[in-house]
This record gives C-alpha cells, sequence and structure tokens, in this order.
C-alpha cells in the first residue's frame, strides 16, 4: 500500500511539474518565434494613400414634384473633390531602401507614406507595379541604416510548415506603426482565387495559411520559422469582415521572378497565347468524349493571337504542354508564365474525339485585343426586340443598345439571356440573365433568328457557348 501511495504522489508530482514547466520544445518554438518577430518586424512597414477623387454634384430644380418626369431635370453645380485613403503593409527587400508590397495597396495613390516600425516616415514613390500579379515596389530615401528581410524559397514550402504573418492591420485604430505577428501553418498550396469582370489581376498560385491575416496586413510578409519571407499577403476570405482562418499569399518566388522589372519601372511580360479557357466538369467531360475532368476546355480565341494563327479553336480541350499533362485552368496558366516570350510549345489538343499536336509561340499579354465575335451593328435603336419564346427555360433576346446599358454588356453580336426559368434546365447549368450566348453546338449565333434556327435542329444535350464560358444544357 505505501508503494502504491508513494508511485500516485511520483506520478502527481511529475503531472505538477510539466503543468508547471513549459517543455524544451515549446520554449525553443517560442524562442524561435520571438526571434522571427524581432529579425523580420523592424523591416515591415505601415503604408498610407491618399487619392483625391473628383464628382460632378447637381441639384434637381423640380425636386418638390414626386413625378419622375421632372425629376429627370438636373442642373450641374460646381465640381467638388475628396480625399480618399488607405492603408497597407510593406517589407523593405534591401539597404537602399526598396519596398515590396501589393499594387492594390498603392494603386491610384497621389501620395504615399512609408512608416517605419521605429516611428520614420518617408515620402514613397512608385519604381514599378503590375497589376495582373497584384505587387509593386515603391522606394523611400533612407536616412540612416535600414533593416531588411531575407527572401526564402516558396517552391520548397510543404503544407504543414510554420507560416508567421507580419503587418500593421488596423494601423489607424491601435496608432502604433509597430507591426503585428500572428501564427499558424500552410494550409494549402496552388489555390486560386475566382476571377471577375471588375479586376485584371490573376489569383492562380497562392500559398493558403490560417494565421490571421486582417485588413491592413496586404502587402506584409508570410514568413518561414527561420525568418525567411516565403510569401507576400494578398487577401482573405471572410464573411464577418475580419479573420476566419483562411489567408492566402503570392509565393515570393513568382515576387522575385519580376522584381528587378518593377525596380527598374519595366513592363512586366507574361507568356501568352490567346485563349480564354475553363475547367471541365462531368457534363462537360462527357459531352466531349472525355474520360475523365483533366484538361482545359478553350471557350473562346482572341483574334490574331498566337492560338489563332496555329488553328486551335473554341471547343478544343488542352491536356498537356510540352508533354507535361494538364490537369485544370491554374496548370495551363502557371506553365504558360514560366515560358519566355517567343519559345514554341507543343500542346496536345483534343478535337472531335482525335488528338492532335499543335505548336503555338509564346506571346507576350496585350493589354486590350478583343476575342471572335463581329463587331458590325447587327441591330440599331430603331430595332425591335424579337418575340420572346421559351426553350429549356431560356428567355433570349436580340443584344440591342437598350440591352447592352440594361446588363452592361459591351458585346454586339450573340442573343442576351432575360430569363432562366427556376428549376429549369438553363437555371441547373448555370445561365443566368445579363449572359450572352455565342454558340450552340458549335454553331455561332449572332442575333435571334440564329438562335431559333439553332435550336430547332437541337435534339438530346446542347452545348451552349456563352462569354463566361461553355455549359452543357440537358434535354429534360
Amino acid at each position: 500500500m505505501k508503494k502504491l501511495i508513494a508511485l500516485i504522489l511520483c506520478c502527481l508530482s511529475v503531472t505538477l511539474w510539466l503543468y508547471a514547466e513549459p517543455s524544451r520544445e515549446a520554449i525553443t518554438l517560442q524562442d524561435a518565434f520571438v526571434k522571427v518577430s524581432k529579425d523580420v518586424g523592424p523591416a515591415v512597414v505601415s503604408i498610407s494613400t491618399e487619392h483625391t477623387e473628383k464628382y460632378q454634384t447637381r441639384y434637381y430644380p423640380f425636386a418638390q414634384f414626386q413625378d419622375d418626369f421632372f425629376n429627370d431635370f438636373f442642373v450641374e453645380g460646381p465640381e467638388r473633390e475628396f480625399k480618399k485613403t488607405g492603408l497597407g503593409s510593406g517589407v523593405i527587400i534591401d539597404k537602399e531602401g526598396y519596398i515590396l508590397t501589393n499594387e492594390h495597396v498603392i494603386h491610384g495613390a497621389d501620395r504615399i507614406l512609408v512608416t517605419l516600425p521605429d516611428g520614420r516616415e518617408f515620402e514613397g514613390k512608385v519604381t514599378g507595379f503590375d497589376e495582373y500579379s497584384d505587387l509593386a515596389v515603391i522606394k523611400i530615401e533612407p536616412k540612416g541604416e535600414l533593416s531588411f528581410a531575407r527572401l526564402g524559397n516558396s517552391d520548397s514550402v510543404q503544407i504543414g510548415y510554420w507560416a508567421i504573418a507580419i503587418g500593421n492591420p488596423f494601423a489607424f485604430a491601435v496608432k502604433s506603426p509597430e507591426p503585428t505577428v500572428t501564427v499558424g501553418v500552410i494550409s494549402a498550396l496552388h489555390r486560386s482565387l475566382p476571377r471577375t469582370d471588375k479586376r485584371t489581376r490573376e489569383y492562380s498560385d497562392l500559398m493558403q495559411t490560417d494565421a490571421a491575416i486582417n485588413p491592413g496586413n496586404s502587402g506584409g510578409p508570410l514568413v518561414n520559422i527561420s525568418g525567411e519571407v516565403i510569401g507576400i499577403n494578398v487577401a482573405i476570405f471572410t464573411i464577418s469582415g475580419g479573420s476566419e482562418g483562411m489567408g492566402f499569399a503570392i509565393p515570393v518566388n513568382t515576387a522575385k521572378k519580376i522584381m528587378d522589372d518593377l525596380v527598374q519601372g519595366r513592363r512586366v511580360l507574361y507568356g501568352w497565347i490567346g485563349v480564354i479557357i475553363q475547367d471541365l466538369d462531368p457534363n462537360l467531360a462527357g459531352y466531349f468524349g472525355l474520360q475523365n475532368k483533366n484538361g482545359v476546355l478553350i471557350s473562346r480565341i482572341v483574334e490574331d493571337s498566337p492560338a489563332y494563327k496555329a488553328g486551335l479553336k473554341p471547343g478544343d480541350v488542352i491536356i498537356s504542354i510540352d508533354s507535361e499533362s494538364v490537369r485544370n485552368t491554374q496548370d495551363l496558366v502557371r506553365q504558360l508564365l514560366k515560358r519566355q516570350i517567343g519559345e514554341m510549345v507543343g500542346l496536345g489538343v483534343v478535337r472531335n474525339g482525335r488528338l492532335y499536336s499543335v505548336n503555338v509561340q509564346v506571346d507576350s499579354r496585350p493589354e486590350d485585343k478583343a476575342p471572335i465575335v463581329s463587331q458590325k451593328k447587327t441591330v440599331n435603336a430603331a430595332a425591335k426586340q424579337a418575340e420572346v419564346k421559351t426553350w429549356r427555360g431560356l428567355e433570349v433576346s436580340d443584344v440591342t443598345p437598350d440591352m447592352a446599358q440594361r446588363f452592361k454588356i459591351n458585346m454586339d453580336a450573340g442573343v442576351v439571356v432575360l430569363r432562366a426559368s427556376p428549376a429549369s434546365a438553363s437555371e441547373q447549368a448555370g445561365i443566368r440573365p445579363g449572359d450572352v450566348i455565342y454558340e450552340i453546338n458549335r454553331t455561332q449565333i449572332k442575333n435571334t433568328k440564329d438562335y431559333y434556327n439553332a435550336i430547332s435542329n437541337v435534339s438530346g444535350d446542347a452545348l451552349i457557348g456563352t462569354y463566361r464560358g461553355y455549359v452543357v444544357l440537358k434535354e429534360k
């Protein structure tokens, strides 16, 4: 009995010691975080921007009348302007005062103020920016020594690695230039964020972390446990507006490839072949007779582009580039961005169930080229809307000037979707009002006449080409 009591007391004392004293591993890890904070923190800056926007004032002389006719009349008043401010973070990358940040942090800024953690303030000058990658470099003229961060190798990062986000979120509220440190892990690699019509930025190869990233962290570094920058914090996925454990960073190796151009103020050139592509889903894979969803579907071709000259066509499925498999759009974009301008690449393409090899010369991405769509006016302001008929839940109209204004459409060929009936085949396929249909079963659609001719010949599933991509419209 005495031995049992002694054993219990011994175990209890060990348990109490474990709770009272942190383990050696915990102390070592804690020391590592403290060291990273001390080493990298002095190189992380707060960036405040100021942008002047002008607007035209108006007043309505008939405002007292509750009638839309009178309120259509207004008188222009004096032009006014207001100051728009923004906040973000950045990281000093060398002793000369070059700072890496996000393009969206300094976008359109008339004035940039950089505040160092020690309280020193400098006017910042943009040396180069690239909206596509959302990266920019600004320069300050240092007075005295500057701390700068070491750039690591993001290609060696693995899921589960420690990730430390450093920045200055909510700087306006805390009123302190000292950066904050949050800790997590790398949650995922090669993440993509959806593209929108409102931006040209490409977020296709991001690192995801659960380290807390908040508004104002944009442009700050994501570092590893050795204190090396592995990414530039760029975005969060949030419902509440704050951090919810889903932050994203641009891999630092992406920045390394273009930093010289940004420092020198040169335009950044990317490999481009002129295809608008989309991922395959089971319906599309089945329609094209593919065994799986691997590959990317070409939905449109840019006129006079390398793809156009090489003979690629909408409906082609790219499954490889230089014998390396292409699983999805992210794979293809990542591969093309690695290519040099003028380099020839070999694409494996499936067309009508047969495999072809197509050689395409990589070109630089143009600022603005239109897809293959007739730009000749097919309608005029006096054109009457065709009689609306429903097919598989779709109601469509010619793209009249009124329709173009209503749905903010910038093309004039095709038919615009007015309605996709609830629970119909069209709604289930993801078609929505405002979509413009330019192709049905590989037949070009310029107007409602073409549309009604095409659907009269459809039997079974139909391949619908819209400016958001192809969908398969099932036969009910």
